[in-house]
């Protein structure tokens, strides 16, 4: 009978062990016992198992992965089988072809006929005018036109005050204007802002005060327009990727044109039209012009639009008892595909940019996958999703935050990846490929800045530059992946981006070129970040406005 009694308790004392035990059924939900597990699941992130996957997605064989192309759906496969062999599930309800695949249609367009009517004369697109995006022209429509000085609408300074311009389309100069001292009127200083170095601005601002469309004049004389335009000449003559326009709540079409078209619009002649800018200078403020719109004034530029699918591929580690928050691990997985004018060797295979990236997002995802099968998975949930279409303007994250799979007010943050293992040319000058360039962690969350820096001094122990996190800097990378579709949801983000280098779009950017030994640190402290922000006890804090 004691034997009997001895073995039962035996027996329930090595059941309770067990049921005690971390498991994927029975999972640790206490910060401090998952912070002291993440060396463990980090160390599966290697040089190695990132060099393997580069190998495929950026070898010829996927075509330079150009949005839309077949390419781009071999890598969406790859990515979609490693995400699903590792345990990740896919979140994308009713999807129609994969629950990793968030698809959706962009659209491949060309321009066709296009011209600007003044009176008798005629001036053309592509010559004396380019359209930056969409446009509402499609067919001939006559206009009434505007002239709303250098289209600022600031605090500071305003060319919208008591001018109706609802339904119109606005004429305006280029660039910001000056005080007499030389400095800049809106920033004060010799530092142009918003409103000189981003046609956006102007759009937006055309667009808030109810305009058609924005022509901004660009350059003083046809030989300066020329050269002021001539990418975008190249560029407009290409056929262009973008989401479908929604028509309910159409911005403003951004024009640039032509200082004798601009000065025809205005019944005025080229010199008395950038005297303006004088008077203003002078004034130190708007002025009032001698000069309006001309009556007969027709515009067309015709689209022609065709639809082109693609998809994100989305895999999700669903979180413990904080599943309701997620965290999104972002890398793009597009690059521009081959160019069959070139001689020699046709293909961009994006090892860079950002193949290196992508699989950052694999190994940082098998991690994450792994702990949660051990019973060390994350408290909160995390996304990871490789998007589509960043080359094309951003495109794959700007539709999901549109159309978010999970509701961004529970996303906590996103950690994007763009571009590891190289060395830029200023760090090739010191031999330094111990670094990673750190944008925006402390733009909308103390805590994810420091977050960021106390990880890496504890695991990982990189360089952290700081260069391009200068908001004068002028490069604006902060604007410019796929972060920032995140940032201006008010959404806190963390860019890890190793810089430019004498590779970038070309087909030069081979896998050859990569340092796994350096892509695997920083495919390490993008884990260590994306870990803490899934275990901590309290979400971070969003304590700036900064978008």
């Amino acid at each position: 009978m004691r034997h009997n009694v001895y073995a039962y308790f035996l027996l329930a004392a090595l059941g309770f062990g067990c049921a005690g035990r971390p498991s994927a059924t029975n999972p640790i939900t206490d910060s401090a016992k998952l912070s002291e597990a993440a060396p463990k699941y980090a160390s599966t992130i290697t040089a190695d198992d990132l060099s393997k996957h580069l190998h495929i997605i950026a070898s010829d064989e996927y075509m330079g992965r150009n949005t839309g192309e077949k390419g781009q759906k071999m890598a969406a496969e790859y990515i979609s089988r490693e995400f699903r062999e590792d345990g990740l599930t896919g979140p994308v309800q009713n999807s129609t072809t994969s629950p990793y695949y968030q698809t959706f249609d962009l659209e491949k367009s060309v321009w066709g006929e296009g011209y600007l009517r003044v009176g008798n004369e005629k001036y053309l697109m592509m010559q004396d005018f380019f359209v930056l995006g969409n446009s509402p022209f499609q067919t001939e429509q006559a206009v009434d036109v505007v002239f709303a000085g250098y289209g600022i609408d600031d605090p500071k300074y305003s060319d919208y005050n008591n001018l109706d311009v609802k339904d119109k389309v606005v004429v305006v100069l280029a660039g910001e204007p000056k005080d007499r001292q030389g400095n800049f009127l809106i920033s004060g200083t010799d530092k142009a802002s918003d409103w000189g170095n981003d046609y956006r601005a102007k759009r937006n601002a055309a667009t808030k005060n109810g305009a058609k469309a924005v022509l901004i004049v660009t350059g003083t004389n046809p030989g300066e327009f020329n050269s002021l335009t001539q990418r975008y000449k190249a560029y407009a003559s290409r056929p262009s990727i973008s989401l479908k326009n929604d028509q309910s709540n159409p911005s403003a079409a951004s024009i640039y044109i032509s200082p004798v078209a601009g000065a025809a619009l205005l019944g005025t002649t080229t010199d008395k039209l950038f005297d303006y800018g004088n008077l203003v200078t002078q004034a130190g403020k708007p002025v009032a012009a001698n000069f309006t719109g001309v009556k007969d004034v027709k515009i067309k530029t015709e689209r022609i639009a065709t639809p082109l699918p693609t998809e994100n591929v989305l895999g999700f580690v669903e979180g413990t008892d904080k599943k309701d928050e997620v965290v999104v691990v972002t890398a793009h997985y597009d690059h521009v595909g081959v160019d069959s004018t070139l001689t020699g060797d046709q293909i961009f295979n994006g090892a860079n940019d950002d193949g290196s990236g992508t699989v950052a997002v694999l190994e940082v995802a098998e991690a994450f996958a792994k702990a949660k099968q051990e019973g060390y998975g994350p408290r909160r949930s995390v996304l990871f999703m490789t998007v589509t279409a960043e080359e094309k303007g951003l495109l794959g994250s700007e539709y999901y935050s549109e159309n978010p799979v999970f509701p961004l007010e529970n996303t906590v943050a996103n950690v994007n990846i763009d571009m590891i293992g190289r060395t830029d040319y200023d760090h090739e000058k010191t031999g330094n490929d111990n670094y990673i360039y750190v944008i925006g962690a402390d733009k909308l969350s103390s805590e994810l800045h420091a977050i960021n820096e106390e990880v890496n001094e504890k695991y990982v122990n990189l360089d952290l530059d700081y260069t391009y996190n200068d908001e004068n800097d002028p490069n604006r990378f902060y604007y410019r992946s796929d972060h920032y579709n995140f940032a201006k949801h008010g959404i806190p983000i963390v860019f890890y981006f190793n810089g430019v280098h004498a590779d970038y779009h070309k087909p030069s950017d081979e896998v050859d070129k990569i340092n796994f030994q350096s892509a695997e640190k920083v495919a390490r402290l993008a884990f260590h970040t994306a870990w803490e922000l899934a275990n901590r006890e309290n979400r971070i804090v969003v304590d700036s406005n900064k978008k």
